[in-house]
């Protein structure tokens, strides 16, 4: 496929996150007096940024009116900065295949729905801060995925084309995202959601381990 790029997902692609993030939703939910849930919960809570996980822990907690939205927004926003690499790790075989991507001599990179600073935080901790070529995570001035938007500012820095460009992620906002910039777009078995919502949001490929990347190269 001749694919010069490969752009990455973060938490349920390149890290397993959800304790930290189980950890940090449910002290932000108990600081309000609110049930707390489990990580296979937090799994479909998660994906598309930190204003849509806080809404839909509200929602399972039974506050569909969002009357605690604020609160319990600032207290994960809080929380989340200090324990934003509690028991955070990279899956099996990511290290390896990062490895081989830079042996081949092919450009990595990082688009989450993260905010950046931990973002960056996290890739640094778990990576250092030689192996990726780009790392973003949500800014202010650019739209969240499914936007394509934050793909095609990547593509545009690693000054190559779409067609050169093959995007992992392990949820439907991952799939939408990579098949609307026009990337070919593998869906991760690994990851926090099933091999349903990856077809069913346009996978061109599915993986089960991180080293098949390596044949849609």
């Amino acid at each position: 496929m001749n694919k010069k790029l490969v752009i990455f997902d973060l938490d349920g692609t390149l890290a397993d996150s959800i304790e930290s993030i189980t950890y940090c939703g449910n002290d932000a939910l108990f600081k309000e007096g609110l049930p707390s849930f489990g990580h296979e919960d937090y799994k479909y809570f998660v994906g598309d940024g930190v204003a849509v996980l806080v809404q839909r822990m509200l929602e399972a907690a039974g506050d569909k009116e969002m009357q605690h939205y604020e609160a319990v927004k600032k207290n994960y926003e809080t929380i989340f900065k200090e324990y934003c690499m509690y028991q955070v790790k990279p899956y099996e075989g990511i290290p390896e295949l990062l490895i081989e991507l830079k042996r081949k001599g092919i450009k990595t990179a990082v688009l989450s729905n993260k905010p950046h600073l931990r973002t960056i935080e996290v890739i640094e901790s778990l990576f250092g801060n030689t192996m990726f070529d780009i790392v973003r995570g949500q800014m202010e001035d650019m739209p969240k995925k499914p936007s394509p938007d934050g793909v095609f500012a990547i593509v545009e820095q690693a000054d190559c084309t779409m067609e050169e460009v093959l995007y992992l992620g392990d949820t439907g906002t991952d799939m939408q995202t990579g098949k609307s910039a026009g990337a070919y777009t593998l869906g991760v078995l690994w990851g926090f959601r099933e091999e349903a919502e990856l077809i069913e949001n346009g996978a061109d490929a599915i993986i089960k381990n991180p080293l098949e990347a390596l044949t849609y190269l």
